[in-house]
Parts: C-alpha cells; sequence; structure tokens
C-alpha cells in the first residue's frame, strides 16, 4: 500500500500494522495464548468491579484503588487487543491515521494512568501499615476521588501532545508501521521531518511520569519495610509481607516490560525485532490479566464474595 496524503501535512490516509515482523506465517497461532489472556483479562476485570460495586464492605480505599485499577486495565487492553487480533486472525491491517491517533493516546494515556494508580496503592499500603488508626481519615473518599482525579487528568494532559505533535509532522510514502498497534515510537520511524521535539518529549514525560511514580512506590515500600521489621511478632511481619507481596508482584509485572520496551527504543539495536514487538504486546495484556487473577486469590473478602456468588448460582 502506498501512502495518500490527506493534506498539506503530508498525512496518509490510513497506516498498516504489520503485526511481529519476521513472525508473520506464524501469528495465526500466536494470537491464540493472546486471545484466552484477554478473555481471561476482560473476565476477570468485570467480575472484581462487580463484586466491589455490590458488597458495601468492600467500599474501602484499597477497593476502591482496586476498583480503579480493574477500570483502567479494561480500557488499556480493550483498545489495542480486538485490532491486534484482527490483524493475527484476518488480516485487517488497515488503520485510519486518526484512528491511529486516537489508539495512540489511549494506549499512552492509560499506561500512565495505570502507573499512578499503582503509585497510589502503594501510598495506601504505606499508611495502613505505618499509620493504621488514621488510615480512613487520611484516605477519605473525597481524598481518594481527588487521587483518582489528578491520575486520570495527568495521564490525558501529558500524553495529549503526542497526538497533536504527530498529527502536524510529514510522513514519507512508506507507511507501514512495523508493530501490533500504534505505538508511539513505531509512528515517529516513519516521520520524514525532523522528530527532535516528538522524541524530547517523549523522554520527558517517560522521566516525568514513570521516574516520579517509580520513586514515590520504592520510598513508600523503604519506609514500609522499616516500619515491619520494627514490628514485635513473627505473625504480624509475615501478614504484612503477604499483604504487600501481591502489590509488589502487580508492579513487577507493570515496570519490567514497560522499561524493557522504553529501552529497547533507545539502545536495544541488537534486539530482535520480533522480540521488542512481543514483549510490548505482552505489556498490554499480562498485567490486565494477572491484576484480577492476583488479587482475586490474595484477597480474602473478594474471593469469598466470588466463591458465594457462584456458590448462589
Amino acid at each position: 500500500m502506498s501512502c495518500k496524503n490527506s493534506s498539506t501535512h503530508y498525512q496518509p490516509a490510513a497506516f498498516l500494522l504489520i503485526g511481529i515482523p519476521g513472525l508473520e506465517e506464524a501469528q495465526f497461532w500466536i494470537a491464540f495464548p493472546f486471545f484466552i489472556m484477554y478473555v481471561i483479562a476482560v473476565v476477570g476485570n468485570a467480575i472484581v468491579l462487580f463484586i466491589i460495586k455490590t458488597e458495601p464492605s468492600l467500599h474501602e480505599p484499597m477497593y476502591f484503588f482496586l476498583a480503579m485499577l480493574a477500570i483502567t486495565d479494561l480500557v488499556l487492553c480493550t483498545s489495542t487487543i480486538p485490532k491486534m487480533l484482527s490483524i493475527f486472525w484476518l488480516g485487517s491491517r488497515e488503520i485510519g491515521f486518526h484512528a491511529c491517533l486516537t489508539q495512540m493516546f489511549f494506549v499512552h494515556a492509560f499506561s500512565s494512568v495505570e502507573s499512578g494508580v499503582l503509585m497510589a496503592m502503594a501510598l495506601d499500603r504505606y499508611v495502613a501499615i505505618c499509620y493504621p488508626l488514621r488510615h480512613s481519615s487520611i484516605l477519605s473518599v473525597p481524598a481518594i476521588v481527588t487521587m483518582g482525579s489528578l491520575v486520570l487528568a495527568r495521564g490525558v494532559l501529558m500524553m495529549s501532545p503526542f497526538s497533536i505533535i504527530v498529527h502536524r509532522l510529514p510522513f514519507c510514502q512508506h507507511c507501514a508501521i512495523s508493530h501490533s498497534y500504534c505505538e508511539h515510537m513505531a509512528m515517529v520511524k516513519l516521520v520524514c521531518g525532523d522528530t527532535t521535539v516528538s522524541v524530547i518529549y517523549g523522554l520527558f514525560v517517560a522521566f516525568m511520569v514513570v521516574g516520579f511514580d517509580v520513586l514515590i512506590i520504592s520510598v513508600s515500600y523503604a519506609m514500609i519495610l522499616q516500619a515491619v521489621l520494627r514490628l514485635p511478632s513473627t505473625d504480624a511481619r509475615l501478614k504484612a509481607f503477604s499483604t504487600c507481596a501481591c502489590h509488589l508482584c502487580i508492579i513487577l509485572a507493570f515496570y519490567i516490560p514497560a522499561l524493557f520496551t522504553f529501552l529497547n527504543h533507545r539502545f536495544g539495536h541488537s534486539v530482535p525485532q520480533h522480540v521488542h514487538i512481543i514483549v510490548a504486546n505482552l505489556y498490554l495484556v499480562v498485567p490486565p490479566m494477572l491484576n484480577p487473577i492476583v488479587y482475586g486469590v490474595k484477597t480474602k473478602q473478594i474471593r469469598e464474595r466470588i466463591f458465594h456468588f457462584f456458590q448462589k448460582k
């Protein structure tokens, strides 16, 4: 397909999403595990939201943050995985220019929101363990709504310029994106003009959003570790560690592939392209799949409500 310019800015009418370069013949079979993970993510997060909404005893800060995380996961994976599966199974590779910009916005904005929610959950664990008697007063419902609104506003405001900047850039005649979805750097590689502003802004956002969130999470858990080690009872220490363990697993599952993808764009030129694309795809579906499983298994109240719901059925 050749790009057909649709404006004076040399914008293509549509892009072609390659999928996984180098593994085109295997994409049909690769799609099956992605489909299974997507179904688990959608069903699992929907169940978590339903349980939290219908059970008054779960209307507490920890579960409000968990509901935010579930909503974010549903938006993040649903904005990309269905189109990805249509590429792998149906060969439907074409995506309109503005549809591509919209998908790019949702991917980056809600990745930022998820990072912010994980940071808020780390602060919640810090307050719950270090200031248990003041937990409900510090993290009141208005405070939680404010935190959630700020995290969402940050994602929207800081990620919107990506779409605006890319919209104004001139593209070459070659408009095949070597990716399974419209990722910012994958699109920038097709630009014929100067991309300095886009690249610098991408680095700025990465350090301001991810760098800030990781710093707060690290400081929170360092102080949690100090507080837990001071507990006189071994049982109390084990209970506190168990409470934080599932959150740490979710944090690692989210940030490790994100960090790999970010560094690979800048420095990982020796990494095979199909490895980079597969990790980037897993980044969008594995955390949304793991979150309801980990919290459903580790959180007694949610586990009991799920068992009770299915027993009634």
